[in-house]
This record gives structure tokens, C-alpha cells and sequence, in this order.
């Protein structure tokens, strides 16, 4: 049995979609011919890689669906009746299509890992690595259990991330709206009173009114631009070169640099930690952990780690030579290497470095929203003192 995803019409002329288990193209037709519908376009998800492509599914329904697998299996379900119990579960028409698609690979023959790799795209390399370790182990259901764990701590950190900065994102926003808002609408029209009063302006009227009128005229241009130059610089980081120059800078900044070099390390140990544990060999670990990390500087760190490693090298010494990474990781691999514990040791590391990148986080937001309350509050306060010195002046005068 192979999967298909299908496109077809009912007698209606409604479109469905969905996907759908049938011996060959021949066979599905028949299927949704049996089902009163009429197939446009039915694709083998097993061989088409542009239909493969479209399976994908969120970090959310991936940490669910693995604890459910983690379950089913420790039930004592196969693999096969475990997918066939998830995809039945699953509320995405994408999670069930991507589902079935495996399902059938497993149904045809391959290990869970090798159709895994068939749908590269939605499983991350650490995934696939923990199942081909659990398979040759015969522990799946306890290494799923483990990967599920280790999806849902680091969806829980990007999620803390992300509040993190929502609120300081949507307190500049509004304060840019309101300083533009003012700068092109409030500011000229109080102008034009001041104009035909034909006084002397303050140094910081007249300012104002050149700022006001520059955003009004140019301001739309520079938009445009600004956008232009985020689109080009974001293609010109495809670049490894300039990306990995670009991020040795960040990296050498004294806050934001050890925030990202802390959060990259808390990526790398949880994720080494986690295949340690499970019985993977120590360089596919490191080349696991390794795709896992965002700054390439530290990633080509590890591959120099690991071409010592490979040359018989400690990795708590190859580690340190790379001169990349906090002391703790390096003091925490050469203690786990010490005692034999290597695996809780880089556990431990993973929780002290997340707990780290949390705390700085709650740190740079607490700070930040005052200082961007400042900011917002000192740009109002200079435009309402160059519309207030005028009149100020000009009272004085009637007076």
C-alpha cells in the first residue's frame, strides 16, 4: 500500500482535498471514483518530492504527535498501528496526509528512521537521529518519550522568547504611529498659525517644522528604502561569508552577544545531552547538535571539535580550543567525561544555560520597556515644546 494526496469534484463541482492509501495511481482512482468523486490531480507522496514538500507541520503538532507515538508505542502498538492511531488524531489535514505518507513507507518495508528521511523537511536532524538510535537499540518508546520532552522544552523557550519582546515590539510601534502621527498632521498645521504671524521662531521650531516637512515629502521614499534595503540585506546574508562575519560581530557585542552565544549553547547541550543519553556515538552527536545551532561561527566551532575528537582528542579539550563556548559547558563535559555521567551532565548544562538566556531575557525586557516609555515620552515632550514656545513668546508680547 502506498499513500496519495488527491484533488478532486463531487457531483457538485466542490473541490476536496485529502490524502488516501491505495496498492497504485490505477487503484486510488478507483477509490475516489467508488466515493463519487471525480480526481483532478493525485500525486504518490512516497515518490513526488514537490508533494512531500507541501507536507509540513508546526513545532506544535510535532511535539504532540510525538508524545502520542512516545505512548502508543509503550502501549505495545507497532509502529504502523501507532501511525495509523496519530494520523487518525490529528485535527491538520497536513499532519494527517504527512501521517499516512509515512505510514505507508513503513507498510512498504523501511525503517521508521528511512521514512523519516523521505520527509527531511518536517522532521529536524536530531529527530531522525534519536528514532534510527531507538530503533537499532530496540528502546523506541522510551527515546520517543525523551524526544518529546525535548521538542516541548525548546518550543516552550522559543515561545518565552517571543513574549519576551512582543510587548517592548508593540510599545515601539505605537510610539512611532504617535511621533508620525504628530510629525505629519499636528505639527504643520500649527506651523501654518506660526508662518502667518510673521514672528521669529525658536531654534527648535523651526527644526521641528524641517523635520515635518522633510517626513511629509520624503517620508513615503524612505519607507520604500528602508524596506528595499531589509529585502537586499536579508538575500546578501544567503551568503555563508558575509552571514558568518556578520554574526562574529553580534557575537562580540557585550550583551546581545553572550545572549545569542548563551541561547546557541543551551541548544547544542540539550541536544547533545539527549542523544548521549539515547546511545548515539559521540560525532554523529556532535554533527546532530551542530544543525541545530543558529550562529555559524559557533557551528563551525563544533566541526573543529570535532575533526579533534575524530583525531582522538577529549571533547571537553576540543571544546575548550575552540575558545566559542561559556566555561560551563566545557567544565560540565570535562566533569561528565570524568565520572562517566557525560549524558546528565550536558543535561544539567542545557537546563543552567536555558535557565540563563530566560532570566537575561526577563532582565533586557524589564529594562527595555522603561527606557522605550522614556524614549517615546522625550519625543513628545520636544514637539510639545517647539508648538508651546511660540505661543509662550508671542503672549509675552501682547502683554
Amino acid at each position: 500500500m502506498a499513500a496519495f494526496s488527491y484533488q478532486a469534484l463531487d457531483p457538485q463541482g466542490v473541490t476536496s482535498s485529502g490524502t488516501l492509501e491505495a496498492d497504485n495511481l490505477r487503484h486510488a482512482r478507483t477509490i475516489l471514483r467508488e466515493r463519487g468523486l471525480f480526481p483532478t490531480k493525485i500525486d504518490a507522496l512516497g515518490e513526488s518530492t514537490q508533494a512531500n514538500r507541501r507536507l509540513s507541520i508546526s513545532t506544535a503538532e510535532l511535539c504532540l504527535l510525538t508524545r502520542q507515538l512516545s505512548a502508543l508505542l509503550s502501549s505495545g502498538l507497532t509502529v504502523e498501528q501507532a501511525l495509523l492511531a496519530v494520523s487518525e488524531q490529528a485535527d491538520q489535514a497536513n499532519a494527517r496526509a504527512l501521517l499516512a505518507a509515512v505510514r505507508s513507507e513503513v507498510v512498504s518495508g523501511y525503517t521508521l528512521r528511512a521514512a523519516l528521511e523521505r520527509f527531511a523537511h518536517a522532521f529536524p536532524p536530531i529527530y531522525r537521529a534519536l528514532v534510527n538510535a531507538g530503533e537499532k537499540s530496540g528502546q523506541l518508546p522510551g527515546v520517543m518519550d525523551m524526544l518529546a520532552t525535548y521538542l516541548e522544552q525548546q518550543d516552550s523557550l522559543r515561545r518565552k522568547m517571543l513574549q519576551a519582546m512582543l510587548y517592548p515590539a508593540i510599545v515601539s510601534a505605537v510610539a512611532v504611529l504617535v511621533i508620525l502621527g504628530l510629525m505629519t498632521y499636528v505639527v504643520p498645521r500649527v506651523a501654518e498659525v506660526f508662518v502667518q504671524s510673521h514672528q521669529t521662531l525658536p531654534l527648535l521650531t523651526r527644526i521641528m517644522i524641517t523635520t515635518s516637512d522633510f517626513l511629509r515629502n520624503w517620508g513615503p521614499w524612505l519607507f520604500l528604502l528602508g524596506i528595499g534595503a531589509l529585502i537586499a540585506w536579508r538575500y546578501a546574508l544567503r551568503d555563508d561569508g558575509l552571514r558568518s562575519r556578520w554574526q562574529r560581530w553580534l557575537l562580540s557585542l557585550p550583551l546581545l552577544g553572550r545572549h545569542l552565544r548563551t541561547l546557541d549553547t543551551a541548544r547544542f547541550a540539550s541536544t547533545l545531552a539527549i542523544l548521549v543519553n539515547a546511545g548515539v556515538p559521540l560525532l554523529a552527536a556532535l554533527d546532530a547538535g551542530r544543525q541545530v545551532m543558529k550562529c555559524l561561527p559557533l557551528k563551525e566551532a563544533v566541526s573543529a571539535a570535532a575533526d579533534r575528537v575524530r583525531e582522538g582528542a577529549s571533547i571537553s579539550a576540543a571544546m575548550r580550543q575552540t575558545r566559542s563556548f561559556p566555561p560551563l559547558l566545557v567544565h560540565m563535559l570535562a566533569s561528565g567525561e570524568a565520572t562517566g555521567e557525560l549524558g546528565s551532565m550536558l543535561k544539567r548544562c542545557a537546563e543552567l544555560q536555558q535557565s540563563e538566556v530566560e532570566n537575561r531575557s526577563l532582565t533586557l525586557t524589564t529594562l527595555l520597556e522603561p527606557l522605550l516609555l522614556l524614549c517615546m515620552g522625550g519625543s513628545v515632550l520636544l514637539i510639545v515644546l517647539a508648538v508651546m514656545q511660540p505661543i509662550i513668546a508671542l503672549n509675552s508680547l501682547v502683554k
